[in-house]
């Protein structure tokens, strides 16, 4: 019993002596990209694990802004690593998967209330259906600031097709929105954060800058551009105590070095 006792002890010194230490340690540079889908107050059968409440949604933008950050985009990324601009001190960017109508409809106007930038990452076959933005909305929203990237034709996991169909995936959805009077489309993300060691060289040879994974932690000019890093912000259970503890990992992650990969169902 003692000797449990002693174990447990030291156990849990080693964890008080290791949270203090990444409580302590600088936080790492680096550029903090967050994941977002929906921003509604709409429920499913599944609880909308992907879907921020309106309310919860300005809270974390009001936070972000508090503690310093500034939202760039993709591209400004790109051209700071090419040494054509400089990066705010705490560089931020908001990405959006799936093009979803209330992108425009509720994440816009809070964007523009606050004087902050966003990504939107579109399946360009869903364009124009029910509860998917419109070829006009995208255009409107590119016009007002939004950057926008493909996020496949269909949203197929691209793992679990061949080499042809990966690449008519990543070709297609690109030349789409740029056929229909959409700025070039440099960015791309990974349908379910899937993705293997050959793609980031078909994604340069179909002219993308830069894919964001679903795997935790901050992007440095190191990073490979094609893997960037992002923190998955589902519906938040736990207010926005929830939210700071997902960017508290991400730098954790980060300072010990680990990169998560992640496949979101």
């Amino acid at each position: 019993m003692h000797y449990v006792k002693y174990v447990l002890g030291a156990l849990c010194f080693a964890l008080m002596v290791f949270l203090s230490w990444l409580a302590l340690t600088p936080a790492p540079q680096g550029v903090l990209v967050l994941e977002y889908h929906h921003i509604s107050d709409e429920t499913d059968s599944e609880g909308q694990p992907y879907s921020v409440p309106p309310a919860e949604f300005a809270a974390q933008l009001d936070y972000l802004q508090q503690q310093g950050y500034t939202t760039i985009s993709m591209q400004d990324f790109m051209r700071a690593k090419k040494g054509k601009q400089e990066l705010p001190a705490k560089p931020v960017i908001l990405t959006f998967d799936d093009g979803y109508e209330d992108n425009y409809t509720v994440l816009l106007p809070m964007l523009e209330e606050r004087g902050m930038k966003g990504t939107v990452y579109m399946v360009t076959n869903s364009i124009g259906r029910k509860g998917y933005l419109s070829w006009n909305q995208l255009r409107d929203m590119q016009n007002r600031g939004i950057e926008l990237g493909s996020h496949t034709a269909n949203h197929q996991p691209l793992t679990t097709l061949d080499r042809e169909k990966q690449a008519e995936e990543m070709k297609l959805s690109k030349l789409l929105m740029e056929w229909n009077g959409l700025k070039t489309i440099f960015t791309f993300s990974y349908p379910n954060g899937a993705y293997d060691e050959g793609m980031p060289q078909m994604l340069a040879e179909n002219e993308y800058l830069t894919a964001v994974t679903g795997d935790g932690g901050l992007n440095t000019f190191k990073t490979n551009p094609y893997l960037l890093q992002r923190t998955n912000i589902p519906y938040p259970r736990f207010g926005l105590t929830e939210f700071k503890l997902r960017l508290f990992k991400s730098e954790a992650m980060t300072k010990l070095g680990i990169r998560q990969h992640i496949v979101n169902e």
